[in-house]
């Protein structure tokens, strides 16, 4: 009974029954109009293996420097040879990704990561 009253309650103002769910003209975020999912899976993926990547180098670059500063210090060097290890390994997953999503957009012509190259063509 209330949803029968609800439903035939009409609307204030005009409204011919469509809702505009596009931004307004000059609001800055016409660009979010295009937008899909499939875009937003490479950008996801696309972000992650870079941040991946800068983490793992850094992390290389920071075992590094914390064997340099060791001192000679037996547990401190194993420690800077443990995090140099895993960020190689690390690096080398992330590589190994990128690699393996390269094989199935080439094997299966789907795009992934759209045109992330590591090299400049």
């Amino acid at each position: 009974m209330f949803r029968d009253l609800i439903a035939q309650t009409p609307l204030p103002g005009p409204w011919n029954g469509t809702i505009n769910l596009n931004p307004p003209p000059g609001s800055g975020f016409q660009n979010l109009t295009d937008l899909d999912p499939s875009r937003l899976v490479q950008a996801a993926i696309q972000l992650i293996l870079v941040l991946a990547a800068i983490i793992f180098f850094f992390m290389l670059v920071w075992g590094g420097i914390r064997w340099i500063t060791s001192g000679g210090d037996k547990g401190q060097t194993e420690g800077a040879k443990s995090q140099i290890t895993a960020a190689i390994v690390g690096l080398v997953i992330v590589f190994a990704t990128w690699a393996i999503i390269q094989l199935i957009q080439i094997f299966f012509d789907v795009q992934i990561l759209g045109e992330l190259r590591l090299l400049p063509q």
